[in-house]
């Protein structure tokens, strides 16, 4: 596919001080990874990763676990040293 269009994009210095960084080690530039983006949003018809709002109130499916944990429905057990282990114990 030919590259024939342009996108300028305004962003923090330290962010791209830093992302710059870790692309540079990957052999990436900016354009390579905003293509790979861009490509994978055209695929998946959305962004290719999960946006998490901190503070605010938690998901329906995980207030219902709550739910079923107190009714004595479910039983969850720990302690879990990363994430994908609580993940994976709740089957998700």
């Amino acid at each position: 596919m030919a590259k024939n269009a342009t996108i300028n994009l305004r962003v923090n210095a330290e962010v791209k001080e830093q992302a710059g960084m870790i692309l540079d080690a990957m052999g990436l530039s900016f354009s390579d990874a905003f293509n790979l983006l861009l490509h994978q949003i055209k695929l998946q018809r959305s962004l290719p990763f999960d946006i998490v709002a901190y503070g605010h109130a938690p998901k329906q499916e995980t207030l219902e676990f709550i739910k079923r944990i107190e009714n004595g429905e479910e039983e969850l057990f720990g302690p879990f040293t990363t994430k994908d282990e609580l993940w994976e114990s709740l089957g998700i």
